[in-house]
Protein backbone atom coordinates (compact mmCIF):
# COMPACT_ATOMS: atom_id res chain seq x y z
CA UNK A 1 0.00 0.00 0.00
CA UNK A 2 1.23 3.83 -1.19
CA UNK A 3 2.15 5.77 1.67
CA UNK A 4 0.77 9.38 1.45
CA UNK A 5 3.04 12.06 2.30
CA UNK A 6 0.80 14.61 3.98
CA UNK A 7 3.48 17.29 4.07
CA UNK A 8 3.55 17.11 0.25
CA UNK A 9 0.08 17.50 0.50
CA UNK A 10 -0.20 20.15 2.44
CA UNK A 11 2.66 21.41 0.34
CA UNK A 12 1.01 21.03 -3.37
CA UNK A 13 -2.09 22.62 -1.69
CA UNK A 14 -0.09 25.86 -0.81
CA UNK A 15 1.24 26.03 -4.27
CA UNK A 16 -2.06 25.04 -5.69
CA UNK A 17 -4.50 28.04 -3.82
CA UNK A 18 -1.29 30.62 -4.04
CA UNK A 19 -1.48 29.86 -7.74
CA UNK A 20 -5.98 30.49 -8.04
CA UNK A 21 -5.14 33.65 -5.73
CA UNK A 22 -2.42 35.47 -7.82
CA UNK A 23 -4.51 34.25 -11.29
CA UNK A 24 -7.49 35.42 -9.64
CA UNK A 25 -5.69 38.72 -8.68
CA UNK A 26 -4.23 39.30 -11.89
CA UNK A 27 -7.80 39.54 -13.44
CA UNK A 28 -8.31 42.51 -11.95
CA UNK A 29 -8.41 45.26 -13.87
CA UNK A 30 -6.68 48.44 -12.79
CA UNK A 31 -6.94 51.83 -14.69
CA UNK A 32 -5.32 55.33 -13.42
CA UNK A 33 -7.06 58.26 -15.19
CA UNK A 34 -5.14 61.51 -14.03
CA UNK A 35 -6.91 64.73 -13.85
CA UNK A 36 -7.40 67.34 -16.47
CA UNK A 37 -5.89 69.96 -14.82
CA UNK A 38 -7.24 72.87 -16.91
CA UNK A 39 -10.77 71.74 -16.98
CA UNK A 40 -11.08 70.41 -13.38
CA UNK A 41 -11.60 73.18 -10.61
CA UNK A 42 -12.11 73.68 -6.80
CA UNK A 43 -14.80 76.52 -5.75
CA UNK A 44 -14.61 77.77 -2.05
CA UNK A 45 -17.33 79.18 0.04
CA UNK A 46 -15.71 80.62 3.58
CA UNK A 47 -19.08 81.93 5.44
CA UNK A 48 -19.39 84.80 8.79
CA UNK A 49 -22.41 86.03 10.60
CA UNK A 50 -23.05 89.01 8.33
CA UNK A 51 -21.51 87.94 4.84
CA UNK A 52 -19.06 85.39 3.38
CA UNK A 53 -16.51 85.01 0.35
CA UNK A 54 -15.87 82.76 -2.78
CA UNK A 55 -13.26 81.90 -4.51
CA UNK A 56 -11.54 79.24 -6.56
CA UNK A 57 -8.53 77.05 -6.33
CA UNK A 58 -6.76 75.30 -8.76
CA UNK A 59 -4.85 71.34 -8.56
CA UNK A 60 -1.25 70.89 -9.25
CA UNK A 61 -1.96 67.20 -9.77
CA UNK A 62 -4.20 64.09 -9.26
CA UNK A 63 -5.88 61.26 -10.07
CA UNK A 64 -8.35 58.48 -9.39
CA UNK A 65 -7.63 54.58 -9.42
CA UNK A 66 -10.29 52.38 -10.64
CA UNK A 67 -10.02 48.44 -10.08
CA UNK A 68 -12.50 46.25 -12.74
CA UNK A 69 -14.47 49.94 -13.14
CA UNK A 70 -15.12 50.57 -9.78
CA UNK A 71 -13.40 53.85 -7.60
CA UNK A 72 -10.63 52.09 -5.36
CA UNK A 73 -8.37 55.24 -4.54
CA UNK A 74 -7.33 58.69 -5.32
CA UNK A 75 -4.46 61.50 -4.49
CA UNK A 76 -4.70 65.03 -4.82
CA UNK A 77 -2.28 68.02 -4.88
CA UNK A 78 -4.19 71.60 -4.54
CA UNK A 79 -1.85 74.57 -5.35
CA UNK A 80 -2.54 76.97 -2.35
CA UNK A 81 -0.90 80.11 -4.10
CA UNK A 82 -3.89 80.05 -6.52
CA UNK A 83 -6.44 80.86 -4.33
CA UNK A 84 -8.47 83.20 -5.55
CA UNK A 85 -11.69 85.63 -4.81
CA UNK A 86 -14.54 85.67 -7.07
CA UNK A 87 -17.22 88.35 -5.01
CA UNK A 88 -14.61 91.22 -5.02
CA UNK A 89 -12.75 92.81 -7.99
CA UNK A 90 -9.51 95.11 -7.51
CA UNK A 91 -8.19 96.22 -4.16
CA UNK A 92 -10.38 95.01 -2.31
CA UNK A 93 -10.26 91.12 -3.54
CA UNK A 94 -6.47 91.66 -3.96
CA UNK A 95 -6.68 92.51 0.14
CA UNK A 96 -8.73 89.54 0.87
CA UNK A 97 -6.65 87.05 -1.03
CA UNK A 98 -3.37 88.24 0.59
CA UNK A 99 -4.79 87.71 3.79
CA UNK A 100 -6.12 84.41 3.01
CA UNK A 101 -2.63 83.41 2.15
CA UNK A 102 -0.93 85.03 5.30
CA UNK A 103 -0.24 83.50 8.20
CA UNK A 104 -3.98 84.73 9.94
CA UNK A 105 -5.16 81.75 7.63
CA UNK A 106 -3.27 79.16 5.25
CA UNK A 107 0.16 80.41 5.69
CA UNK A 108 0.39 79.78 1.76
CA UNK A 109 4.55 80.76 1.50
CA UNK A 110 5.30 78.24 3.87
CA UNK A 111 2.78 75.56 3.62
CA UNK A 112 2.27 76.55 -0.76
CA UNK A 113 -0.17 72.98 -1.26
CA UNK A 114 -2.55 71.37 0.48
CA UNK A 115 -3.50 67.08 -0.36
CA UNK A 116 -6.34 64.76 0.13
CA UNK A 117 -5.42 60.77 -0.47
CA UNK A 118 -8.19 58.53 -0.36
CA UNK A 119 -7.69 56.06 2.78
CA UNK A 120 -11.41 54.02 2.46
CA UNK A 121 -13.74 54.05 -0.91
CA UNK A 122 -17.26 52.42 -0.52
CA UNK A 123 -18.94 52.15 -3.53
CA UNK A 124 -23.19 52.86 -2.29
CA UNK A 125 -24.19 51.90 -6.00
CA UNK A 126 -25.17 53.97 -9.37
CA UNK A 127 -21.63 55.65 -9.34
CA UNK A 128 -21.93 57.23 -6.15
CA UNK A 129 -19.26 56.81 -3.75
CA UNK A 130 -18.78 57.21 0.37
CA UNK A 131 -15.06 58.43 0.39
CA UNK A 132 -12.84 58.80 3.95
CA UNK A 133 -9.66 61.04 3.11
CA UNK A 134 -6.90 62.51 4.82
CA UNK A 135 -6.64 66.29 4.21
CA UNK A 136 -3.41 67.64 4.74
CA UNK A 137 -3.29 71.80 5.26
CA UNK A 138 -0.58 74.07 7.05
CA UNK A 139 1.02 70.54 7.70
CA UNK A 140 -1.62 69.40 9.45
CA UNK A 141 -3.80 66.18 8.07
CA UNK A 142 -7.31 65.37 9.64
CA UNK A 143 -9.80 62.96 7.86
CA UNK A 144 -13.19 63.97 6.38
CA UNK A 145 -15.86 61.89 4.71
CA UNK A 146 -17.93 63.09 1.43
CA UNK A 147 -19.49 61.82 -1.17
CA UNK A 148 -18.58 61.37 -4.56
CA UNK A 149 -20.56 60.91 -7.67
CA UNK A 150 -18.58 59.90 -11.03
CA UNK A 151 -20.24 59.97 -14.36
CA UNK A 152 -18.22 58.91 -17.41
CA UNK A 153 -15.23 61.19 -16.88
CA UNK A 154 -16.03 63.16 -14.52
CA UNK A 155 -16.64 63.77 -10.81
CA UNK A 156 -17.93 65.79 -8.33
CA UNK A 157 -18.66 66.62 -4.78
CA UNK A 158 -19.28 68.71 -1.89
CA UNK A 159 -16.71 68.62 0.89
CA UNK A 160 -17.39 70.69 4.13
CA UNK A 161 -14.42 70.85 6.39
CA UNK A 162 -13.70 72.59 9.60
CA UNK A 163 -10.73 74.78 9.23
CA UNK A 164 -9.96 74.98 13.16
CA UNK A 165 -8.60 71.39 12.76
CA UNK A 166 -6.17 72.58 10.42
CA UNK A 167 -5.17 75.36 12.94
CA UNK A 168 -6.78 78.22 10.61
CA UNK A 169 -7.61 80.63 13.58
CA UNK A 170 -8.57 84.09 12.47
CA UNK A 171 -11.90 85.07 13.32
CA UNK A 172 -12.50 81.58 15.31
CA UNK A 173 -14.51 81.02 18.46
CA UNK A 174 -13.22 77.75 18.58
CA UNK A 175 -9.59 79.51 19.60
CA UNK A 176 -11.03 83.52 20.46
CA UNK A 177 -13.79 84.48 22.68
CA UNK A 178 -16.29 87.93 22.25
CA UNK A 179 -15.72 88.40 18.75
CA UNK A 180 -19.01 88.74 18.48
CA UNK A 181 -20.32 89.76 14.86
CA UNK A 182 -16.56 89.23 13.37
CA UNK A 183 -17.36 85.82 14.04
CA UNK A 184 -15.91 83.43 10.68
CA UNK A 185 -17.64 80.45 10.60
CA UNK A 186 -14.88 77.44 11.14
CA UNK A 187 -16.47 75.49 8.49
CA UNK A 188 -15.79 75.99 5.14
CA UNK A 189 -17.47 74.77 1.57
CA UNK A 190 -15.57 73.35 -1.27
CA UNK A 191 -17.59 71.94 -4.75
CA UNK A 192 -15.09 69.93 -6.53
CA UNK A 193 -15.30 68.84 -10.21
CA UNK A 194 -12.59 66.49 -11.67
CA UNK A 195 -12.29 66.17 -15.57
CA UNK A 196 -10.23 63.34 -16.62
Amino acid sequence: MKTINTHTMKKNTFTLLLGLALTASSMLVAQVKTIDLAESSIQWTGTKLTSGHTGTLTFNSGDLSFTDGKLSAGNFVVNMASINCTDLEGEYAQKLIGHLKSDDFFSVEKHPEATLVFNNVHDNGDGVYHITGDFTIKGITSPAMFELVVTDNTAVTKVVLDRSKYNVRYGSDSFFDNLGDKVISDNFDLVVTLKM
